[in-house]
């Protein structure tokens, strides 16, 4: 995985005992936008370099939970593909989440946030963790207390924003720092712009299945490989029912089991896979969608069995792994 921004920040530390993974980002990060996405990222990388250090800082220390055990970082790790490595993520006093935790790489490019697509912002969506009950558990005004009562914090957001900590300013300096999370120069994208030997034979194969008979660009299209839309797919449907999805948000029945289609970068090292994190493998994802997903009273009409073979599912697999910056 390859996740580049603008400025060079030293890799800090969390409290003793507290479950969240270091910081593995690069220490040293560069300005330019990475192969492949597109130059309308060019304001995303002008974010004041203080705002986004901030927002680093906040995003891997366990104070907006309410037990300082978990952090923004615990669900998205970057040795998961800033993603969690689990199919449910643990909250605070062993709760575990309702959904799996996505990547959240190229998040500067969303136009909905959440896999049901509840907000519209990324400012928005950067809260929703701290207060959820089944993630970290801190009401926004007593993570807001907290940060105002630390002298270190209360330094910096005077320094960033020439204000003391609130819900705006914090939802600011986590947005800034998510935004910055880029991925991009991945073999395929090498290829697309002219290196024929970026790409195994293999690779080139599955990328011909991916863009013809297997009909995935339908869905996963675009610089981030995903429509930003809503799918239903079958995933977690049972006997024939989808569960609510997006129609838990809207209240349309044509939004019934449908979810957000997730980015395809640097897709082998977010596993395990879908909104429930019930695909193991990108083996197992391909195969779900060989047969054509699960069937269902809502099923999408893009869906349909796919005429593959197993050398066919393979190469597909070889192409999804190449979209990776860095081969797994």
């Amino acid at each position: 995985m390859r996740i580049v921004g603008l400025i060079g920040l030293a890799l800090l530390a969390t409290q003793d005992g507290a479950s969240v993974p270091p910081d593995t980002l690069p220490e040293v990060l560069t300005a330019t936008i990475p192969l492949g996405l597109p130059e309308s990222l060019a304001d995303v990388l002008r974010a004041p370099v203080a705002e986004v250090a901030l927002g680093r800082r906040l995003f891997f220390d366990p104070i907006l939970s309410i037990d300082r055990t978990i952090a923004c970082a615990s669900c998205h790790d970057p040795a998961h593909g800033m993603a969690s490595g689990t199919a449910l993520s643990s909250g605070v006093h062993g709760a575990r989440t309702l959904r799996n935790a996505p990547a959240i790489v190229n998040r500067a490019l969303g136009a909905s946030f959440m896999w049901d697509g509840r907000v519209a912002t990324l400012e928005e969506q950067v809260l929703q963790p701290i207060a959820n009950e089944l993630e970290m558990d801190l009401a926004l005004d007593d993570a807001v207390a907290r940060l105002a009562a630390d002298d270190a914090y209360r330094a910096e957001f005077a320094a960033v924003f020439s204000a003391a900590p609130s819900r705006a300013t914090l939802a600011n300096a986590l947005a800034s720092f998510v935004r910055r999370l880029l991925s991009g120069d991945s073999p395929v994208d090498r290829f697309r712009t002219g290196d024929i030997g970026a790409l195994s034979q293999a690779e080139r194969s599955g990328l011909w299945l991916y863009e013809s008979r297997g009909g995935c660009w339908r869905c996963h299209s675009g610089p981030n490989f995903t429509d930003e839309a809503f799918h239903t797919t079958g995933v977690g449907a049972q006997d024939g029912v989808p569960e609510p999805g997006r129609f838990a948000i809207t209240r349309d029945e044509a939004d019934r089991g449908r979810f957000k289609t997730p980015t395809l970068r640097d897709v082998a090292a977010s596993a395990p896979y879908m909104h429930d994190g019930s695909l193991a493998t990108l083996a197992d994802v391909v195969e779900f969608y060989r047969q054509g997903g699960r069937p269902n009273s809502n099923l999408d009409a893009h869906l349909r069995p796919i005429d593959l073979s197993d050398e066919d599912a393979e190469h597909l697999v070889a192409f999804l792994r190449a979209l990776s910056a860095r081969r797994p």
